[in-house]
């Protein structure tokens, strides 16, 4: 026992002065070996001693407040181009260039991902990390902006190792094996991913497309391994129904985005005759939104639409019997009464309409119109997984991407406006 204690303040003391020597002067001129050394030793490191070691970087490898201050100061006072630059210079910490010399190292780059995967476990407890992972996410969004990006296409030719990552991170319809991955690999299915120079082997993100002759109103058909192909002449619509983030350690790197854009323009050059691209969406959080008291910008609303929302929530009554005790007692979207249906509708509507701007609004409505979609449908009993059913109701989105209008409709869902279908509008 005493001999494992000696051992691991070894290893964390050895990380810690290769630390050190990777940022001296010393470390700027031969900082490949020395940053492979704190990479090799920060390997050694258990889970307790890497939360050790973000401490230590969260503490020694701050910008100094006494320089700061005063260079802010000076700038205030004169607010010349080489005052703002050395401002610029003593506010940045550190560990920022910490980070650089170690991504210098073979592997260097995939290393700092995993350490911020390592990070973001720790900050819902240790909020006083939040330095170090904005510091690591400032870099790693410059390191992985698009423009280093090469989007390829993943098929059954591609290498096995690239197919079982797929599998793999597959996280919206988890794939079934060998013979579901083949089928969604087939010429009317498409998978597109993004790889990074320095992470050749390793998929980033990727979206799954299907092309079908209309947009379609659930999953099921979608993720069947056993469907009939479509022919290529029937080809008129895109359809986005899974992207997929394979790199933890890249949350909060805007990747998908631009994927989706990227697509969509490939597509359309070697397929003329598609005229829509558009998504099949889940709708998680849905449900949570409803059992945390459906909360509304109701001074926003108009009497008709809160008269609307008030009326679904009282059917509904979360608070005497919960979700999962109604699934428990066989709840089901095709055995819902019509009351319910409409009920639901309404609430995921309004959900959707006017809630997604909002701070804690629903991530993958954010995404989307964020990214410029429009919300163009809302369907019912659209995915009867288990999954689905908890999580929204068997409820499914279509966000339809009309690319001559993506850039007006991102700037106006900044602004706070979501745009939303007359069908959509209609379910109030």
């Amino acid at each position: 026992m005493i001999l494992d204690k000696l051992l691991k303040a070894r290893h964390m003391t050895k990380t810690v002065n290769a630390t050190k020597r990777l940022l001296s002067e010393r470390g700027e001129s031969n900082a490949a070996s020395m940053a492979s050394d704190v990479i090799e030793n920060y390997n050694t490191l258990d889970d307790e001693q890497k939360a050790q070691y973000f401490h230590y970087l969260a503490e020694k490898f701050n910008p100094s407040a006494a320089d700061v201050l005063s260079a802010a100061q000076i700038y205030a006072d004169d607010p010349s181009a080489d005052n703002l630059v050395w401002l610029m210079k003593v506010s940045e910490a550190p560990r920022q260039e910490l980070l650089r010399r170690l991504n210098r190292a073979p592997g260097g780059t995939h290393m700092i991902i995993n350490m911020r995967q390592q990070l973001l476990k720790l900050l819902p407890k240790k909020p006083e990390l939040k330095a170090v992972d904005a510091d690591m996410q400032h870099l790693l969004n410059s390191w992985f902006n698009p423009g280093f990006l090469k989007m390829h296409q993943v098929d059954w030719k591609s290498p096995a190792h690239i197919l079982e990552k797929i599998i793999q991170h597959e996280a919206v319809h988890e794939i079934d094996g060998w013979d579901d991955l083949r089928r969604r690999l087939q010429p009317d299915r498409r998978c597109f991913a993004f790889f990074h120079p320095q992470l050749q082997d390793e998929p980033l993100i990727f979206v799954e497309v299907a092309l079908l002759p209309d947009i379609p109103e659930s999953i099921a058909p979608l993720v069947d391994k056993k469907s009939a192909p479509v022919e290529q002449n029937q080809y008129k619509c895109a359809i986005f129904y899974s992207i997929s983030n394979c790199q933890p350690g890249l949350r909060g790197v805007s990747m998908g985005n631009f994927l989706i854009k990227r697509v969509a323009d490939s597509l359309k050059k070697e397929f003329p005759s598609l005229k829509t691209f558009c998504t099949l969406s889940p709708i998680p959080g849905f449900i949570d939104w409803l059992h945390g008291g459906a909360d509304l910008p109701l001074e926003q609303l108009k009497p008709a639409v809160i008269e609307r929302y008030k009326e679904a929530i009282k059917l509904f009554n979360l608070k005497d019997k919960s979700w999962s005790d109604r699934l428990q007692d066989g709840w089901h979207p095709e055995r819902a009464s019509a009351k319910e249906k409409e009920a639901l509708l309404a609430l995921c509507s309004i959900y959707l309409m006017h809630y997604s701007p909002k701070r804690g609004g629903n991530s993958v409505a954010k995404f989307h119109l964020g990214n410029g979609a429009k919300l163009h449908r809302i369907n019912w009993s659209a995915d009867l997984s288990k999954k689905g059913i908890k999580q929204s109701a068997g409820l499914m989105v279509n966000y339809l991407y009309d690319l001559d209008k993506v850039e007006d409709n991102h700037e106006r869902f900044v602004n706070g406006e979501v745009i939303y279908s007359r069908a959509v509008s209609q379910l109030i």
